[in-house]
């Protein structure tokens, strides 16, 4: 019996056999019917830094940047700012005051933000992650971005083809990354330490910002410490170099010590009394600010390293300690849950203290813990005090905070995907141990967004595991952090971290992990369009089958070839190689099947029985993907895996199409719409929908049609996407 629940109900649809088919009015009454999730909020987005309440002395930047971005706003076509000058000079807080001015009325449609500095490992960015961040900002649902750089570039250039963009980029090194977050209809705001010489022969417009001179300097100053006298003022700004940052620091440091002076600071930075003794602090310092590449740098490194010396020596133990904590984190940002788990006492003072003194600043993120960075210039201060620190105190905290991040991905994983196989076992810490005030995150969807929020601290810590040799830790969170790469498409640093978690296993000599740990690297390969590397992983899993013990690990590396030969399949576009390579999926899947049978594991018995139905149908062979399917769905329900059953009646409406009774086509797929909207799976109630349309329009349907077109209409637009072309 078919039946169809009202507006989005539950139903309980069977397609076969002897079923009562719906007709096409009632069809089309039902699919009108069907819920669909309420369009968010048409809110800009507004992205970046906030400006300071002072700011003086930049009258000749801010008029150029304002004068070009309206000369550029008046071109058809995007246009390209660049501003550069060493860290920490100010070129983030200068684009923010010109962007709340000015730029924010001329680009009305939102304003994007993204530090690359942040995102930056061994050189490379993953500009397809920032693409994504940038999508989701303009509202398009997590389940329309794309895992491809190029598929993400293109939906960004649609989605935001209609719109007067503001996208401002800090920390660019390169003019591929920079070229690639253009919008097509705004402006590129571009900062970086250096000039990029192939964006000026794109036409960009070049935005120099040098340290503060005498004068300039001596006003802020003075505006900060209404008290200095005109010539002290000027000697603070000499021995900081002009660097706003270096400024701030000291005189923050004076504000919280009301019975010193202004004198006192000079005499302190005259003397060089807080020096570090490191000859390579000042190198790294100069390379962290970009030190050399402009004319305006000679000694303003220096002169930052002297402050900073300065300001750390007069901060509390507990604070110093907690700065000292920063430099030896391999991340960039970090929770109070986490300085906390690291051995940070007194976090809320310390991190009060921090932030007075301009040396951390709040990070917003799109999760519920606050998290707090130290400045590019001042982490490279930073990292290099911790030095002095005995190796065997860095270790320890580097353990705790490795041990910490493990425990929390493996809780997260758990949240986000359920009970799925695992090697290793659960963590021993309760998740409400993980936090001072309760747990970081409740829920599957709060776990997969702390997870992204953190996945670039992740794989610092991955990284720094495997130089300690830390490999259990290792491959234990590359396992964990699938929830997050499958979930969220991080496929490039899914291959990344997962070759580390290769070799920890290797090192640890546990097939079983590394069985799994390739399989990882293969579906990510996958994902990414790369077969051939895919496959090479499966082969070298392939090797250790009999080594590995669970049978499962045999099921996930005959499923992932399965998806693969499919996969080879389609790509051919010749019908005998797609029906020869389908019946190479489908022996793999059997194999799989066979492999989720013997443990047994009921939604793995579910998933390789879908995929060989998939194969079948690939094949041509409809009438045994009906009966396969008839099984999946019943074990589905069975087992409770209700997210399993609109994916079956894809398949099965495919299968009936193929037969070409196409009323019972049109009836699976209307049972996979509706059970799609129930469950809120947003992508697969697109493919139904487009799928109801196509055999409403081959059976001339056409208020079927009519309907199932306005409904995706809808869909996507809810989505953020762009409404289907209906020419197209």
């Amino acid at each position: 019996m078919n039946s169809l629940g009202t507006g989005g109900g539950t139903t309980h649809n069977t397609v076969s056999g002897d079923a009562v088919v719906v007709g096409p009015l009632l069809m089309a009454q039902h699919i009108e019917g069907i819920r669909l999730p309420p369009a968010p909020p048409d809110v800009p987005p507004s992205q970046g830094p906030p400006p300071s309440r002072v700011f003086v002395n930049r009258t000749k930047e801010l008029s150029g940047l304002r004068d070009a971005a309206v000369a550029l706003a008046a071109e058809p076509g995007p246009g390209v700012l660049m501003v550069i000058g060493v860290g920490g000079v100010g070129k983030t807080q200068l684009v923010a005051q010109c962007v709340a001015r000015e730029l924010r009325q001329l680009f009305p449609d939102g304003q994007l933000y993204v530090d690359l500095e942040e995102l930056r490992r061994d050189g490379v960015v993953d500009l397809t992650a920032v693409l994504g961040g940038f999508l989701r900002a303009l509202g398009v649902s997590k389940e329309y971005v794309p895992a491809g750089l190029a598929e993400c570039t293109a939906l960004f250039r649609s989605v935001a083809a209609r719109r007067r963009l503001l996208v401002m980029v800090d920390g660019a090194e390169h003019a591929p990354e920079a070229r690639a977050l253009v919008p097509p209809r705004g402006l590129l705001v571009v900062t970086g330490r250096r000039v990029l010489p192939s964006l000026l022969m794109d036409g960009a417009v070049l935005i120099d910002v040098a340290p503060l001179d005498e004068a300039a300097g001596t006003e802020l100053v003075r505006r900060w410490h209404a008290g200095a006298d005109e010539e002290t003022a000027a000697d603070v700004v000499r021995l900081c170099a002009g660097h706003p940052l270096a400024l701030r620091a000291a005189v923050e440091w004076l504000a919280a010590r009301p019975h010193l002076t202004l004198d006192d600071v000079v005499r302190d930075l005259t003397a060089g009394r807080y020096g570090t003794g490191d000859d390579g602090v000042r190198e790294a310092m100069g390379a962290a600010m970009g030190a050399g590449e402009g004319p305006q740098e000679g000694g303003v490194g220096e002169a930052v390293d002297a402050v900073l010396d300065s300001v750390v020596a007069g901060v509390s133990d507990h604070t110093r300690h907690l700065y000292d904590l920063f430099g030896v984190l391999p991340g960039t940002t970090a929770t109070t849950d986490l300085l906390r788990a690291a051995g940070a006492t007194r976090v809320d003072e310390a991190l009060g203290e921090l932030l007075s003194s301009r040396l951390a600043v709040l990070v917003e993120s799109a999760d519920r813990p606050r998290r707090y960075r130290l400045h590019d210039v001042v982490r490279a201060h930073a990292r290099l005090h911790a030095r002095a620190l005995p190796r065997e105190r860095r270790r320890a905290t580097l353990r705790l905070v490795v041990d910490f991040y493990t425990d929390a991905a493996a809780h997260a994983d758990a949240l986000v995907l359920g009970a799925r196989f695992r090697i290793q076992p659960p963590p021993v810490r309760p998740l409400a141990e993980l936090g001072a005030h309760g747990a970081p995150f409740t829920g599957s969807g709060d776990a997969l967004e702390w997870l992204d929020v953190e996945r670039v601290n992740f794989q610092a810590v991955i990284r720094a595991a495997a130089e300690q040799e830390w490999h259990e830790e290792v491959w234990r969170l590359c396992e964990s952090l699938w929830a997050l790469y499958h979930s969220r498409k991080h496929f490039a640093d899914c291959v990344g971290t997962g070759l580390l978690g290769i070799e920890a296993a290797r090192r640890e000599a546990r097939p079983d992990v590394e069985v799994r740990m390739r399989n990882q690297v293969a579906r990510a390969a996958y994902g990414l369009g790369d077969l051939n590397r895919a496959e090479s992983q499966l082969d070298a899993a392939a090797g250790l089958l009999e080594l590995a013990g669970d049978p499962r690990l045999s099921g996930v590396v005959w499923e992932s070839r399965g998806l693969i030969a499919l996969a080879r399949g389609r790509s051919t576009g010749e019908p005998r190689a797609v029906r020869e390579r389908a019946e190479e999926a489908r022996r793999l899947f059997e194999r799989a099947l066979a492999a989720n049978r013997a443990v047994p594991d009921g939604h793995g018995v579910v998933v390789q029985s879908y995929n060989v139905a998939q194969a079948l149908v690939a094949g041509e062979r409809w009438t045994e993907a009906l009966g396969v399917l008839d099984e999946a769905a019943e074990a589905a329900r069975t087992a409770g895996d209700e997210p399993m059953l609109p994916r079956i009646d894809l398949v099965r409406a495919a299968a009936f199409a193929g037969l070409g009774d196409l009323d019972r086509a049109v009836s699976a797929a209307g049972a996979a719409a509706d059970r799609a909207a129930v469950l809120k799976q947003f992508a697969k109630l697109d493919q139904a929908l487009a799928l109801l349309a196509e055999l409403a329009a081959r059976t001339e349907d056409e208020p079927l049609r009519a309907v199932c077109e306005r409904k995706l209409h809808a869909l996507r637009r809810g989505m953020g996407l762009k409404p289907p072309d209906p020419a197209a």
